[in-house]
Formats: structure tokens, sequence, C-alpha cells
């Protein structure tokens, strides 16, 4: 462990947040509560400064009272290399080449001060094609732009869902029913708008029953709740209108976390959400996993704390390695 640190967050406006269901927030009050400073800024305004990456900042308290949750002080001009220990990047997606920008703007702190999460495993693990890697794991999915192999699929699954690669949110999630004829216009929309291919699964009829968020640090899951869809909208998202409600983790959920966490500790992915239903992976979510509030409410297990407790050792094992 370390002392306190110097703390940027890359963010979506503070001021603007609804603090009850906001992880980064949670983070906020977390880091704060171990005596961290903290700064804030938004993606739009970091740079690249003749070798030295830099974001004007502004100081920040929090407070965990809805409508007066922050303090703002003076923006000031962070060098990202030299004035903080730790920047979390928490912006939310979508996950565009303005996202990616930034990840590569923040790979050139690699030696100097601790990203989270690693922002070269950041735009290189989105989280809809991450999870390919453990395909066993998965409902049968396919990824395609190729018309005919989705309509094979369709009529192999008979029940599908489609959804954007890179949406988030429950955004542009649609689920086509055996007899359904809005496939081909469903892809018509897609396809016209993006020059991306779709990602198709087979629908889980559980769904209905939630979707698992577990949240994982540092290679370990530390917190799980179920969201439950309302209604017969199949998204579960909290975002979305799904509900939070108590879960636990079953055999089957510690096995997938088991496969996925040595690979995520690789990856330097310390704060990581993965989703799901009914046993099957659907989503490893590494650029704004939510949900730790929820979790806290639920079962007293604070995530962010974990988190912070990670960070301190990986910060405080830096700072004994630089030369003296």
């Amino acid at each position: 462990m370390t002392g306190p640190l110097r703390v940027a967050i890359q963010m979506d406006p503070i001021e603007s947040i609804s603090i009850g269901g906001d992880t980064t927030f949670a983070m906020a009050l977390s880091a704060q509560a171990r005596g961290h400073r903290l700064w804030v800024y938004g993606p739009g305004v970091l740079g690249w400064h003749q070798g030295r990456i830099m974001a004007p900042a502004r100081p920040v308290t929090v407070r965990d009272e809805p409508g007066n949750h922050v303090n703002m002080g003076d923006e000031v001009m962070l060098d990202l290399a030299s004035d903080v220990d730790v920047v979390l990047m928490r912006q939310d997606p979508p996950f565009d080449m303005a996202y990616l920008t930034a990840a590569h703007l923040l790979e050139c702190l690699k030696g100097t001060t601790l990203v989270v999460n690693d922002p070269f495993w950041v735009r290189s693990s989105p989280e809809k094609i991450f999870p390919l890697m453990f395909a066993d794991l998965m409902p049968p999915t396919l990824v395609s732009r190729d018309r005919s192999a989705i309509r094979s699929f369709f009529d192999v699954h008979k029940d599908i869902v489609v959804k954007p690669l890179f949406g988030n949110a429950g955004a542009g999630v649609f689920r086509i029913k055996p007899g359904d004829g809005n496939l081909g216009a469903l892809l018509d929309m897609f396809f016209g708008t993006s020059r991306e291919p779709v990602m198709v699964q087979a629908f889980i009829p559980d769904v209905f029953a939630g979707d698992k968020r577990i949240l994982i640090v540092n290679g370990e899951p530390v917190g799980v709740l179920n969201r439950i869809p309302q209604g017969d909208d199949i998204r579960s998202n909290l975002a979305a209108g799904g509900k939070p409600a108590h879960a636990e983790l079953s055999d089957q959920d510690r096995a997938i976390c088991a496969r996925l966490g040595p690979v995520l500790q690789e990856r330097g992915l310390l704060f990581v959400g993965i989703d799901v239903i009914a046993g099957r992976l659907t989503e490893i979510n590494v650029t704004s996993p939510t949900g730790a509030r929820a979790i806290m409410s639920m079962t007293g297990v604070d995530a962010t704390a974990l988190m912070w407790d990670a960070i301190g050792t990986r910060v405080g094992t830096g700072r004994q390695n630089q030369p003296g």
C-alpha cells in the first residue's frame, strides 16, 4: 500500500451525473475517503503537447448528496505524467474513434502514470468482441455483415438477438422472433448507417429471470447483482430500465470468472464488469463498468474500495522500483 494519491478522472461532466447509480462517482467517494486528491476532466480536452500528455482539469471534492454532490475548484493544466499518480479512464462509450484516440494518448503514459484500465487493452478488448476468446462460454453467436449467413443463423436458431458491436447501455438491441419478417429491414437499418458487422446471438429465454452483472477486481469476482428486464423488453441494462435485484454467484459464474481472471490480470484490466445470462457469458465490459453502487446497497460489498486497494499496491510497487 502507499500514501495519498493524486488522481485524475477522465469522465463525462461530473456536475450532471446521477450519483445514485454512478460507479465513477462511487470511485471518487472511495478515493476521497482515503485522502486521495482528485481532479476531473473530459476526454475532449485531453491532448499531446510536445511529448507531454496534458489536460485542463479542475480539482473536486465530492459528497454523497444528490443535487449538491460536487465542489469544483479553478481549472489547472495537468501534466498527466508528472502531476498525478493515477488516471481513471471512465468516460462512457460509444466506443468510437474519439474513444480510441483518447486511449492512444493515455497509452503514452506507460511507465510513468498508472492508467485504469490499461488503455492499450481497453482499445484492444471491445466488450462484445473480447468474449469471442471464450466462445465455449457464450451462447451460439455470429459476428458478420453477410446477410445470407445471418439469415442462415436465424433459420437454425429461430429466435435471435441482433445488436451493434460497439453500442452501449442496451441501445440498438433487437429480438427477432420466429416468423418475424423484420430481419431484412433491421439489417438495412444497421448496414445503412454503419460499415461494421453486427453481433447475432441465439435468444436466451432465461433473460427474463435476469442478467447478472459481476464485477471483477484484479482478476477476482467481488460482487454480483441481477438486472431484471421490465415487461417484454429483453434489455436488462439499468440505463434501459432494468431493475436491480439480489443475486449470488453460481458455480457456473465462478467457473467463468476463473477462466477470465488470469487474462484480465495479464491485460491490466483492473476493474471489469461481465454480463452472464443463465451461465452464458455475453459481454466483458472494460470501458466504464457500472453496478458498484447497487451491489454496495444490496450486499455491503464495496467494489470500488477493493479497486483502490489494488491500485495502491500497484502504485506503491512502482514507486519502490523507481531509481532513488
